[in-house]
């Protein structure tokens, strides 16, 4: 017994203790609780924390520690229905609801016990600081809910911001002051009921102008559809592959945040996650491939009119990558990136390796057989051995255009792919870029969101101007070049990176962000243009929608879609995460969960390129008769 103690990690006691607790304070027996270098994360009854380093110094301790608490808490705390019945519909207000509810589940336990108290404390004070919350200095850049949630935090514990997200608290303080104090004083005194909490909080978002609109809150209309979404819930999960029961949190990733995506809505296009990430889950949607023929080049004329107006393109921008943070950043990022997905870079690998292979061998095993003329076929040559009177057979190779290829991604940057989508994202890209290049395929990848969240300096410009009626579209764009068709891979891999900076994803306009694309890939002189869009829910940008009919950015988005696929050379297809984008998209394919994402895209430009190369085949010489 004492030499198999003498044998163990020296981390294994610290992880059962970790474990032991974590059980007690959620108040669950069968939790199963895991340790691995991957992201943090509790998806139902299983938690995975990060695997403690072999010297962890005190404050790592209670860093761990304070992920764990954090997880914890809300097994306990929270009731995933009930915030699913009550949670708003706008992505921004969304965010503020998911972030403050979080901040109550925490604040529970921290007036409670002192030792978790100082565990989360040191938990958030990481987080922050690996977010660069220090370098924020103008509140179009400073996430709303992640001050509301200090704020709140700072109400119910009587514990200061952590001093990485003082600015951002400072920022946004007398802005929540002025508008939403008595709220937030009357929210401190409901925090230990949930339902109650909720209500109180969709008051302090209707003081902030914020439109929370909530779903059913009201237990007699609780009761009458519990039953139809009890169901609905069960459907939605035997369709995954790894089903969530309740939504639950996970914690913060040791590297970065704690970052928050809650499957309780009937819509992905989710908030920008606060305080613990959750797995993202809708229902699946089979593939709908068409092979369209190419149509003629796209002219731009007698096109289809459509009502959608910008306010002002002042302040929208068209941005290199590289120009948005500094180069030791972006290694920093990049290596990150790295480091927190090296499983799922194996397997994506493993998918790009077979692509290729698939993709090389249209290119170089297209060949005629028994011709008159061309080659000699080596293959052949027994028959003239055997029957001297049989002439001699040749082979010749087929001409093909598959080189002549230029391939967009164009990346859904919007808040709602914070967390484990924008990770397995980018490493999807940076990992196809990397194999269509060494197929002769140049390869180019977009992102598009906002410069801020709620309109940033077009909104401004609308009230100072009086608010004009039928403003249009309400925000700053801006659209992301991570790596242009003719850069090399090579000196573009480290841009990927900066899709993990905090603070980058906002909100998202589908339609514009499409239109760019499409203009930048009509302008090159490939023969064969392909665009491929990746995103996780439809068009949202709170501004934008305040001041305009509810379904106005989809519907350009449509509009857009349709031009494109009818009218335009260029081949379009969509690739949806949680999200049905096969309501807008003739050729698109919809995936449960982002780990899903590596397959659809190789299989998707496989099928593209497998499609054309028998639709088009072409001989050199005629063919010898029987």
């Amino acid at each position: 017994m004492s030499s198999g103690r003498s044998k163990e990690s020296p981390t294994e006691p610290f992880k059962r203790a970790l474990t032991a607790c974590l059980k007690a304070v959620a108040n669950e027996r069968e939790l199963e609780v895991v340790f691995a270098s991957d992201r943090p994360q509790l998806m139902g009854q299983r938690v995975r924390l990060p695997e403690p380093s072999r010297r962890m110094a005190a404050g790592d301790v209670a860093i761990t520690r304070g992920l764990a608490d954090a997880m914890a808490l809300r097994l306990a705390c929270h009731d995933a229905k009930a915030h699913r019945r009550l949670a708003p519909q706008g992505e921004q207000a969304r965010a503020v609801f998911d972030a403050v509810e979080q901040a109550r589940c925490e604040a529970i336990g921290a007036m409670r016990m002192s030792g978790v108290k100082a565990n989360l404390a040191a938990m958030l004070e990481d987080k922050y600081h690996r977010g660069q919350y220090e370098e924020i200095s103008e509140r179009a850049d400073a996430p709303l809910e992640d001050a509301l949630a200090l704020m709140m935090r700072e109400r119910l514990t009587g514990q200061a911001p952590p001093k990485s997200a003082e600015k951002v608290v400072d920022l946004w303080r007398d802005f929540i002051e002025e508008r939403a104090a008595s709220e937030l004083d009357a929210l401190s005194q409901k925090v230990s009921d949930q339902s109650a909490f909720a209500k109180g909080l969709h008051e302090l978002l209707a003081s902030l102008d914020m439109g929370s609109d909530a779903g059913q809150d009201s237990e007699s209309e609780e009761d009458e559809t519990g039953d139809d979404s009890d169901n609905a819930s069960d459907t939605n999960e035997g369709a995954r592959g790894e089903a969530e029961e309740d939504d639950e949190a996970s914690a913060q990733p040791q590297e970065t945040e704690l970052s928050g995506e809650e499957d309780e809505t009937g819509e992905s296009d989710q908030a920008d996650q606060t305080s613990e990430e959750f797995v993202d889950s809708e229902e699946s949607a089979d593939a709908d491939p068409l092979a369209d023929a190419r149509r003629p080049e796209f002219d731009g004329r007698n096109a289809p009119v459509s009502d959608y107006r910008v306010y002002t393109t002042k302040h929208d921008e068209e941005v290199a990558a590289q120009d948005l943070c500094p180069p030791e950043e972006l290694d920093r990022l990049r290596s990150y990136l790295d480091k927190q997905l090296v499983n799922l870079a194996g397997a994506v690998a493993r998918l790009a390796n077979r692509l290729q292979r698939r993709l090389l061998a249209q290119q170089n095993r297209a060949w005629d057989f028994d011709l008159e003329e061309g080659m000699l076929d080596p293959a052949r040559l027994s028959r003239v051995v055997t029957d001297p009177f049989a002439p001699l057979s040749f082979k010749q190779e087929r001409d093909t255009d598959f080189r002549d290829t230029v391939v967009t991604l164009l990346l859904d940057n919007s808040g709602s792919m914070r967390g484990r989508p924008i990770t397995v994202a980018a490493v999807c890209a940076d990992v196809l870029a990397r194999t269509l290049e060494r197929c002769g395929v140049r390869v180019e990848i977009l992102g598009f969101t906002t410069r801020a969240w709620k309109g940033g300096q077009a909104r401004e410009e609308w009230l100072r101007a009086g608010k004009p009626g039928y403003p249009g579209r309400l925000n700053d764009l801006r659209h992301i070049i991570y790596k242009s068709a003719d850069a090399p891979w090579r000196r573009s891999r480290r841009n990927l990176g900066l899709m993990m900076r905090e603070g980058l994803l906002k909100e998202n306009i589908d339609g514009e962000a499409l239109e760019w694309a499409h203009k930048r890939l009509l302008g090159r002189p490939e023969q064969r243009r392909i665009l491929m869009v990746i995103s996780d829910g439809a068009p949202v940008d709170d501004s934008t929608l305040s001041v305009n009919s509810g379904n106005y950015l989809e519907k350009h988005l449509r509009h857009v879609i349709a031009d494109i696929e009818n009218r335009s050379p260029v081949e379009l297809l969509a690739i949806g995460i949680g999200h049905d984008v096969t309501r807008y998209y003739k050729r698109a394919v919809t995936i449960v969960d982002a780990e899903e994402l590596a397959g659809a895209m190789t299989e998707k430009l496989a099928e593209l390129f497998e499609d054309d190369a028998r639709a088009k085949p072409r001989e050199r010489g005629p063919r010898r008769a029987a």
